[in-house]
């Protein structure tokens, strides 16, 4: 199973980065994260993890599989059954804008199960990292930023 969403933000991939870096400030900007934690401090990298709860999910605990700095990073939650990552991929369009690429892929034996009982759900979640990660990114562009 595998959703997708996707946004183009007025914003550079730079502005855009830091702010999908930082996890602890997702609930500020997307209803689809209620808490979010790291599990270390420092910058997220390959390794790094995250705890999220969600309305209407069981909290998870997320770790980084993949990450090219600036541009996407990818992570992978485990359950009995399901094995989902996330996928995160900013692309710099020419005129200074960033286009982002969102994606929940599942995988197991569980997964088509758990696809249509919670694809609509997962739908939305990534329909609404998009449009706030829209909403926070280009309102940084106006004078506020966000640390890298």
């Amino acid at each position: 199973m595998r959703f997708e969403a996707d946004t183009e933000i007025a914003a550079d991939v730079e502005q855009v980065w830091a702010v999908l870096v930082d996890v602890p400030r997702w609930p500020e900007w997307t209803a689809s994260v209620s808490r979010a934690e790291r599990g270390e401090p420092g910058p997220l990298a390959v390794g790094a993890t995250a705890r999220l709860t969600q309305p209407k999910l069981r909290p998870a605990v997320w770790r980084v599989t993949d990450l090219t700095e600036g541009r996407e990073f990818t992570w992978a939650s485990q359950t009995p059954g399901v094995r989902t990552r996330g996928e995160h991929r900013l692309v710099p369009l020419p005129d200074g804008r960033t286009r982002v690429e969102l994606a929940i892929a599942q995988s197991g034996p569980l997964a088509g199960v758990i696809g249509w009982l919670y694809g609509d759900l997962l739908r939305r979640y990534l329909r609404l990292e998009a449009d706030g990660l829209k909403r926070r990114s280009e309102r940084g562009c106006e004078g506020e930023r966000w640390p890298s």
